[in-house]
């Protein structure tokens, strides 16, 4: 008997679906410089480790190498900025973007990051804490 998926979601078009068997982390929502040019504004996602995630549907999945430690996933049909993962060969997760989420999501905000890089035509004023770059 295959375990039901805890959340589902995909891409605009379809041709990108996946199914997450783990409970999901708060949002995160970044506000670095790749995160505005992939998706026209900030990103807000989550995570999941690789083992509980599964594409249901990738014949439109593609990669984009954004920089020397990571890569992005996206819908080469609809454009849907779907992902987001390390390529160093430990890595364990993938983030996924919280809007890609078939809802209910269940998702709370959880902070900001990137902040200090954040675009000026928006405040963030909602109270959830702030990091100027990454909090670790």
């Amino acid at each position: 008997m295959t375990e039901t998926p805890i959340a589902t979601g995909g891409c605009l078009c379809g041709g990108v679906r996946y199914e997450v068997r783990a409970p999901l982390r708060d949002a995160v929502a970044c506000h670095c410089s790749q995160c505005r040019r992939t998706s026209g504004n900030f990103v807000t996602a989550t995570v999941v480790p690789n083992d509980a995630f599964t594409l249901t549907a990738d014949a439109t999945l593609a990669w984009f190498g954004s920089s020397a430690t990571a890569e992005r996933g996206f819908c080469s049909r609809c454009g849907g900025n779907l992902f987001w993962r390390p390529t160093t060969p430990a890595a364990d997760h993938i983030a996924i973007t919280a809007g890609s989420i078939d809802p209910p999501t269940g998702l709370r905000l959880a902070r900001h990051i990137f902040v200090a890089s954040k675009s000026d035509y928006y405040d963030i004023a909602d109270g959830v804490p702030q990091h100027a770059e990454w909090p670790g």
